[in-house]
């Protein structure tokens, strides 16, 4: 079972030009999983949360390709907070990990790489149900 330390900052490669910075994503390279699934958060309202759940199995990355947001992490026992600002960083949650995300800046986009396609069956929305499985 992985605990909030097992997710961490994943410095990304960065090419800077004169015309402008590339940061290049590839599966099984820097990304630790084949990506089969990305999509991504905007227009996220100042104020709002999302997430709120965990999975069972997903692996995310997490990139604030512009703007800010910060994620809580959970692994049911221990809590830490991942500011995220930068595109050429990359936040790597494992399995069984409860997420939060707040403090979203104006004009922010949160990019997720994740390891699986979407799956209902996949996800832990309630806190309690999480605990329990964590206790497995």
């Amino acid at each position: 079972m992985y605990s909030v330390s097992d997710c961490k900052i994943v410095d990304l490669s960065k090419v800077h030009s004169d015309a402008g910075n590339i940061t290049v994503l590839e599966n099984n390279k820097n990304v630790p999983f084949d990506i089969k699934r990305i999509y991504y958060l905007y227009d996220v309202p100042m104020g709002s949360e999302r997430g709120g759940h965990g999975h069972y199995e997903l692996e995310q990355f997490i990139v604030a390709a512009s703007g800010s947001f910060t994620f809580v992490l959970d692994d049911g026992e221990n809590q830490k907070e991942v500011f995220l600002n930068d595109p050429s960083k990359a936040l790597y949650i494992k399995p069984g990990i409860w997420r939060e995300i707040k403090n979203f800046s104006s004009g922010s986009i949160c990019m997720v790489l994740a390891s699986q396609i979407y799956s209902e069956k996949d996800y832990l929305r309630d806190y309690k149900e999480f605990l329990n499985f964590k206790k497995l």
